[in-house]
């Protein structure tokens, strides 16, 4: 980087007119760098001369003195110029610094001599004097020289002369010496040919082995791409694998256990069918269709003992039912809810057969009664039922706990959480009840609790 004169530009003018001006009493002036900086600031000045100016100089720093001295000859003001690097300065300063000299020295123009100076050797007072003298265009003392120069000084020696007469040996020499460095310079030229070949030669080669050194390691980093572009296949694979044996254990597992799922429902669906048939035997042994009961209920004719058994009185209002399946169905209800089930007693002068088909299960706690006539009889019934009816039929509700899809239109369909009225307890697996669609149907006793 250049020095900078323009910061502290003023001060430094004022410092080197007093050094120029031979009525100022200041005969040097010392700059410095501020800092580790290239701003060139004024350090010092004074009028001591050289020996005071020595005493300033710093062994530390890079400095620039600028001194007026008497030339010793002649007795006229010399400048002086000290380019002063200390020999504590690093390397990399002092060769910033002696970019620095050419424009100091045209800063601090006048001077006649110029000392580069690094030891205090190079600054004593005798040996700068010295210089000045030598570097002064007269070795004489005008003040000092008398009046004898103009004095006769006696006969003088005979004028010498230049001419010198010719020799042909030195002549023959001084060719041969141009064919010599003639020689000498084509010589030079032919080494330089041969040393820049040998560069090239070298260049050439160490750009071979350049070459040869990344396609080395091109082929190496591509293996181990592919090495590891081949464990990660692998890992794939095996993932796969894993996956693909996972997914069929799974599958396995559902369907053992759709197996399983089809296999309880078939024994289910099974014992449901063969209560449902017993239900439907002990039914068709009644001497009078149920529906046409009903019908003579509905129409308030009550039938003869012989046809009716005692135990079902007639309705006391036209258009209600009095079903013995709903008296049953409560009559069950108080037994479960009971620490002891007792078996009802059977009149000993019932002859009916529709009072003993009905009195025949009171043994048991559930009783199937599912077929296609019973689900269409009740279907008629609760058609003509009075909301009343409906409500103490409806007592026992059950939530669903799982999710339930009817095998056929005996049963019912449901969904987890949805609430199931009127549940018949026909069976320990299997009830009766109606759906959130009104559908009155079977379904599985474990899909649901009570509530």
């Amino acid at each position: 980087m250049a020095v900078n004169l323009s910061k502290n530009g003023p001060a430094l003018t004022a410092a080197y007119k007093e050094v120029v001006d031979e009525k100022s009493s200041t005969n040097w002036a010392l700059f410095t760098y501020e800092g580790n900086s290239n701003d060139i600031r004024l350090a010092e000045k004074g009028d001591g001369g050289l020996e005071e100016l020595v005493e300033e100089l710093n062994s530390g720093k890079v400095m620039y003195a600028f001194c007026r001295v008497e030339d010793p000859n002649s007795g006229l003001p010399k400048y002086v110029l000290i380019n002063w690097t200390g020999e504590g300065v690093n390397d990399a300063r002092k060769g910033l610094c002696a970019n620095h000299v050419s424009s100091m020295a045209n800063f601090l123009k006048g001077a006649h001599v110029t000392i580069n100076a690094r030891a205090e050797e190079d600054v004593e007072p005798e040996v700068i004097v010295q210089k000045v003298a030598k570097a002064s265009g007269a070795n004489y003392s005008f003040h000092k020289e008398g009046s004898s120069r103009f004095q006769d000084s006696g006969p003088q020696g005979p004028v010498g002369s230049v001419y010198q007469k010719t020799n042909a040996m030195s002549e023959i020499r001084k060719t041969n010496k141009d064919t010599f460095w003639a020689q000498a310079e084509r010589d030079e030229e032919k080494r330089r040919q041969e040393e820049r070949h040998k560069a090239d030669e070298e260049r050439q080669k160490l750009e071979r082995e350049r070459k040869d050194r990344e396609a080395k390691e091109a082929a190496l980093r591509e293996k181990r791409d592919k090495e590891k572009s081949s464990q990660i296949d692998q890992q794939k694979k095996y993932q796969q694998q894993l996956e693909a044996e996972n997914k069929e254990q799974e599958k396995q597992r559902w369907e053992q256990q759709e197996r399983d799922v089809t296999q309880k429902k078939s024994v289910r669906r099974g014992e449901s069918v063969e209560k449902a048939n017993e239900a439907a035997s002990l039914i068709s042994q009644r001497a009078m269709n149920p529906r046409e009961m009903f019908k003579q209920r509905e129409r308030g004719i009550i039938p003869s003992d012989s046809d009716v058994p005692p135990a079902a009185p007639a309705s006391p209002q036209p258009g209600r039912l009095q079903s013995p399946f709903f008296s049953k169905q409560a009559n069950e209800f108080e037994r479960s809810s009971s620490p002891q089930r007792q078996a009802s007693p059977v009149p000993a002068d019932s002859a009916s057969p529709v009072r003993a088909a009905e009195e025949a299960p009171s043994s048991d706690t559930y009783v199937p009664e599912t077929s296609c006539d019973v689900s269409d009889q009740m279907g008629e019934n609760n058609m003509n039922e009075t909301p009343e009816e409906e409500s103490t039929v409806k007592g026992i509700c059950a939530r669903a706990l799982y999710d339930y899809q009817a095998a056929d239109d005996t049963e019912i369909s449901f969904d987890p959480d949805e609430i199931i009225t009127g549940i018949e307890m026909i069976d320990e697996g299997w009830w009766r009840g109606y759906g959130t669609d009104g559908h009155f149907g079977m379904f599985p006793a474990n899909y649901v609790e009570l509530i």
